[in-house]
């Protein structure tokens, strides 16, 4: 099968810290990939290269067999872990500013999932919660009719309820003909839903594959794994 997304010794240096070292990946259509690593794993790094927001120092990635570029960011939805939606904005501005923003946003499913999410389309941005906000950021992310979705660390220091509504969001709104890369750390939350992981390290990919096969082939869940690899990170 063709690769949505393909790295290949993909390296950045940031002076000289090393950043991301030999990164090897391939994504394919109808798969939920998840990054897990500790903090400053190079997780976050990685997406952007992805989403080509920084370079590589070295080596190549493809995204949808093209080289990363203004057509390439279209094809691309990211959800970085910033707030980076106006705080002077209504919910309903949100939408439309995304509307001016992506040719490929659907307006409607937007707000199907506004409504789904519990969010007031009057209510202003600076006083939704932590939890609201994330759901805002994902509802608007989703609603894009991408090829990549890129989601970064999406359940981080959320409220029960919101992580329950983001992964079923996910779930509901994923399709076969795209693929997702999920990044976090907080693994018992999001295994589930995850179809191949790489697990992350001091920018590099120290174990991968489908999140079945090692759970069977170890005898342990993905977040006992996790707790393995990571227990001297």
């Amino acid at each position: 099968m063709a690769a949505m997304v393909q790295c290949v010794n993909i390296h950045k240096q940031y002076l000289q810290r090393k950043a991301l070292s030999n990164i090897n990946l391939k994504m394919e259509a109808g798969k939920i990939y998840g990054i897990l690593g500790p903090n400053g794993s190079g997780k976050t790094t990685l997406m952007k290269i992805i989403a080509d927001l920084h370079r590589q120092t070295s080596g190549e990635i493809t995204i949808c067999d093209q080289s990363p570029s203004y057509k390439t960011r279209a094809l691309v939805a990211y959800m970085p872990t910033e707030n980076f939606i106006y705080a002077w904005m209504r919910v309903r501005d949100a939408i439309s500013f995304y509307d001016d923003m992506y040719q490929d946003f659907d307006r409607a499913k937007a707000e199907d999932l506004m409504q789904f999410m519990e969010l007031d389309m009057k209510q202003k941005v600076s006083s939704l919660s932590t939890g609201q906000r994330a759901r805002l950021k994902i509802s608007l992310t989703l609603a894009r009719r991408a090829q990549v979705y890129l989601l970064d660390e999406p359940l981080n220091g959320l409220d029960p309820v919101s992580r329950t509504k983001i992964k079923e969001t996910i779930i509901e709104q994923f399709s076969e003909e795209s693929t997702m890369l999920i990044s976090t750390h907080l693994v018992l939350e999001i295994e589930q839903i995850l179809d191949y992981v790489f697990f992350m390290n001091h920018g590099e990919i120290v174990i991968e594959g489908e999140a079945e096969a090692l759970r069977m082939e170890r005898g342990k869940s993905v977040e006992e794994i996790y707790t393995e690899v990571f227990s001297h990170a």
